[in-house]
Order: structure tokens, then C-alpha cells, then sequence
């Protein structure tokens, strides 16, 4: 016999307005504690110099995290002109130097260029495995780390301000995978300088934005009185652009016992006329989400089942 799990079934989201100088794990053990839930895991690493939106998924929502982290993110930095750092961001001793402060105009001239599908090199400070190492120990031993060039997604990006003459703020949108201090390096090179990243803030990932967001201190006070119930999302508010398909009781209870159902007896069928064969679907019942499935070969096969 399995061992039980400690803690509560708890289900759903916590959106976490991650403070700095805390790590993304470390939030994860505290949303856990705080709520005494079983099962715990973040929609999305921030470092911790940064601040800003973190999705905690509980339970039943773990099995959804893969949608949180593939979902574009919106990103607020400031770029200190002049100076590069090891490390990129504040935290890195700095490395070199300039005197060239670029003009809001120039600035404003380039952004296209960083827009779009766009080559990015990781920096050398980063959890990318070089021979299955992390290139940020890697570094840290003082080994020479070369990181391949790889695609990212430009969604947008936007200059906010020049905050003054060493310092401007910008605002990204972007797809997986894409790294901030990079884009601050890159755009300081094209402009005849240098840069590193002084502040970093996350204010969207997927469909999580800064209003669905509560802090730890208030979510502390919540939880002590057991009324954290009021900032948890569904398990499905990550899935928002994925269509739902509404299936019958029986449908449902063969889809939980692991067997397929035929497409042309699904009830439902009004949604299945407009999705392909690759297409993932939300399968609910009475409202209540009882699977992510796809159309395989006729048949409606569950890829994840949840259990609650």
C-alpha cells in the first residue's frame, strides 16, 4: 500500500505576486505549507531579483502546469545603460563599461528589430544544461560556458520610458523560453553600448495577470483563518483558449476508467465539427473539468485525467 500523502487535496491556482530576494521553489513550499495542501508546482520560474507573477498550481491543477508555462508572459525591466555585468542583471560584478547613453529617439528606431521570431544566446548565468551541467554552475567553477544560439518569440516590445540618462524601462511580450537579460545585453550592443537589467517584474503569464495576483503576506492571513478559498482559480483557468467539450455522465465514467469513446457518439457534437485531429480539448462535465483529451483516429482518448 502507497503512503498517503501529507496535507489537504487542494485544487486549483494560486496566483503569488512573488516578492524579491525569494526564489520561485522557495514560494512553492511556502503557498504549500500555508495552505497545507499535498501537491504543489510553479507555471514558471522567476529569479529571484525579480519580482512579480507566479502561478502556483495545487493538486489536481499540477497536471495542467504545461500550459501555464508554454502561455506568452508580459515582462516590465529597466536597462542600466553603460555598465555590463557577469551575470547580466544586479547581482553580477560588473564587467565592462561605457560612456554611450542612447537617445530615446535611437532607441524607439530599433525596437523592430526585436520583434517577431528572433536568434537569442541565453546568458552564460542560466539554468540551460551544457553536457548535463547547469551553465550557471558551470560558471560559477570559472569553466569557459558557450551556449548555442536558439529561436524566441517577440510578441511586442516597447520602450516605457527614459527614466534618465542611465536608465530606461520597457515593457515585453513574449513567447517560452525567452530571457530578459539577453534582450537587455542585445539591444545595448546594437545601440554602441552596454547593459544589464536593475529591475525585472513578471505581470502576466498565460491567462494570469496582475489582478488575479494576492501576495503571501495576505495570503498567510487567509490561510490561518481557512479562507484561502476566495484568491483559488479553477483548476481549468489556465486552459482558457482551449475548447471545452461537455460530455454525458456515461462518457465521463468511461473516460476515468481509462477507455476511449467513439467520436460520433460523443453528445456534443457541435464542437468536435470545428477541431482537427491534434486538437486538445477541455472534457467537462456539468461544468466541472474531467479531462484534457484528444481526437485520435475517431476516438476521444484522455491525455490527463483528473482525480478530485
Amino acid at each position: 500500500m502507497g503512503r498517503k500523502r501529507r496535507g489537504e487535496p487542494v485544487h486549483g491556482w494560486i496566483v503569488i505576486d512573488k516578492p524579491l530576494g525569494m526564489g520561485s521553489t522557495s514560494v512553492v513550499g511556502k503557498v504549500r505549507y500555508l495552505l497545507n495542501a499535498q501537491k504543489a508546482g510553479h507555471g514558471g520560474t522567476l529569479d529571484p531579483l525579480a519580482s512579480g507573477i507566479l502561478p502556483i498550481a495545487l493538486g489536481e491543477a499540477t497536471k495542467t502546469v504545461a500550459y501555464a508555462m508554454d502561455g506568452c508572459k508580459t515582462y516590465e525591466f529597466t536597462a542600466r545603460w553603460g555598465q555590463s555585468t557577469a551575470t547580466d542583471d544586479m547581482e553580477g560584478e560588473v564587467v565592462s563599461r561605457s560612456g554611450v547613453r542612447p537617445a530615446e529617439a535611437d532607441i524607439r528606431a530599433i525596437l523592430s528589430e526585436f520583434e517577431g521570431e528572433i536568434d537569442q544566446i541565453p546568458p552564460i548565468y542560466s539554468a540551460i544544461k551544457v553536457d548535463g551541467k547547469r551553465a550557471y554552475d558551470l560558471a560559477r567553477a570559472d569553466i569557459a560556458v558557450e551556449l548555442k544560439s536558439r529561436k524566441v518569440q517577440i510578441d511586442k516590445y516597447e520602450l516605457i520610458s527614459c527614466d534618465d540618462v542611465d536608465h530606461a524601462t520597457f515593457r515585453v511580450q513574449c513567447g517560452k523560453g525567452t530571457y530578459i537579460r539577453s534582450l537587455a545585453r542585445d539591444i545595448a550592443v546594437r545601440l554602441g553600448t552596454c547593459a544589464h537589467v536593475s529591475r525585472l517584474r513578471r505581470t502576466r503569464v498565460g491567462p494570469f495577470t496582475e489582478k488575479h495576483a494576492i501576495s503571501l503576506d495576505s495570503l498567510k492571513a487567509l490561510g490561518h483563518n481557512k479562507e484561502y478559498s476566495e484568491a483559488l482559480l479553477a483548476v481549468e483557468a489556465v486552459l482558457d483558449d482551449i475548447p471545452a467539450l461537455a460530455l454525458s455522465a456515461d462518457e465521463t465514467r468511461r473516460l476515468k476508467h481509462g477507455q476511449t469513446i467513439s467520436v460520433g457518439t460523443v453528445v456534443d457534437q457541435s464542437v468536435l465539427s470545428d477541431i482537427n485531429q491534434d486538437t486538445v480539448l477541455c472534457a467537462q462535465f456539468e461544468g466541472e473539468m474531467i479531462a484534457l483529451v484528444k481526437c485520435v483516429e475517431g476516438e476521444i482518448k484522455a491525455l490527463r485525467v483528473l482525480n478530485r
